[in-house]
């Protein structure tokens, strides 16, 4: 089968890779229809990670059941399904406490596993055109059959519930005033989802015209932080105030207000500055625990200059970590069913599989309106 596979920083190419089979009875073979390609497939294909030559790419996924394994008892050849970016088991303390990103079953040693993304397990991604599922009736979310919604229903895999997870990790409110930093796909579904969580008035900070674009078009403030400092500018805003609210979707690859370099903590200290006292910021952006492009020794092994003093000083609670998608996917696809959602406003460009390494290369560099691509394989 066709894949796209990782050769080195800054390429990948489609190849030919043997296609997955059945290896125990509680997998399905998934055909897949929709595969995206996710800012945090960037930080590998940037060789900002210990990714190896030759790991297939893809943690956004959902297609067909072509194949069934015997032990597996609420789905059928024909079903059409998405998959949470979070392989999980279901059954371990933490899958069973709702932390399925935290899984502790199918990657010994560390908690959590995911599709094609480097020590998060031995399971290959799904930028191809078939997938093996494993724990199928955990992992699967059944969808309606046909081809309705497909470009709203991918998203359910990784960026929508992660949007909303940065939401739920800052307890965003209605009627309360949030600042979005990041106006990448993460951004902008946190944005749209703090707008369905009825914020009364949501910020978004980026630099790229798009992007700031797409955010006034679903109803937030675009702010560009290449134009003055954006604490500043929200606060101007907020009657010196700053936001109740506020969401961290750019994480460790940050680049800061005048500089033309990366500065890793900087939006986490912007968020310090813009979220009044007794806020709360969700940080749902990545950090790593080591950068082997990081800017200094420090943040090469995780460790940032974080204000922390200042964080104490206003009472600021804090939430991290990746989503735990089947918390949120289920509502989120009825929401979409029935028209009270439709993320799709993100996707920029729907491709077929053998443009991936073109497409990688444009949303790496932000061009051309690159935004979200979704690969048809």
């Amino acid at each position: 089968m066709k894949a796209v596979v990782y050769k080195e920083p800054f390429s990948v190419a489609v190849e030919d890779v043997g296609k997955p089979g059945i290896q125990h009875p509680n997998d399905v073979i998934v055909r897949v229809t929709s595969t995206a390609i996710c800012g945090s497939d960037l930080h590998m294909y940037e060789g900002r990670t210990g990714a190896e030559p030759g790991i297939v790419f893809g943690h956004e996924n959902m297609g067909i059941i072509e194949e069934v394994g015997q032990g597996v008892t609420s789905l059928k050849a024909g079903d059409r399904v998405v998959m949470p970016f979070n392989v999980s088991c279901g059954f371990c303390k933490n899958c069973v406490d709702g932390f399925t990103a935290f899984c502790l079953t199918v990657n010994p040693g560390f908690p959590g596993g995911a599709y094609g993304y480097v020590s998060m397990g031995p399971w290959q991604g799904g930028q191809a055109e078939h997938l093996r599922v494993p724990y199928a009736d955990f992992n699967c979310l059944k969808l309606p059959s046909g081809q309705e919604h497909e470009t709203d229903f991918i998203l359910l895999a990784d960026i929508f519930p992660t949007g909303y997870h940065g939401c739920e990790l800052a307890r965003v409110s209605p009627g309360e005033s949030v600042a979005v930093y990041g106006a990448g796909p993460v951004g902008l579904m946190a944005a749209y989802s703090a707008l369905l969580r009825g914020a009364r008035k949501v910020f978004v900070v980026d630099r790229v015209p798009e992007r700031l674009q797409k955010a006034e078009e679903i109803g937030a403030i675009p702010i560009d932080f290449s134009q003055g400092d954006p604490v500043e500018q929200i606060k101007e805003q907020t009657d010196g105030e700053g936001t109740d609210k506020g969401v961290d979707a750019v994480g460790y690859q940050a680049s800061a207000h005048g500089a033309d370099h990366e500065e890793p903590a900087t939006v986490l200290n912007s968020l310090v500055g813009t979220v009044r006292a007794t806020g709360a910021l969700g940080i749902p952006g990545l950090y790593v625990p080591s950068d082997p492009g990081g800017p200094d020794e420090q943040a090469k092994r995780g460790m940032l200059l974080v204000a922390i003093g200042k964080l104490f000083e206003k009472g600021l609670r804090m939430g991290t970590g990746q989503c735990n998608v089947k918390r949120y996917n289920r509502f989120l696809r009825d929401m979409i069913i029935e028209g009270r959602a439709k993320p799709s406003f993100v996707v920029s460009h729907e491709l077929p599989l053998d443009q991936a390494p073109s497409a990688y290369d444009k949303f790496d560099k932000r061009i051309e309106g690159y935004t979200k691509v979704v690969l048809h394989p």
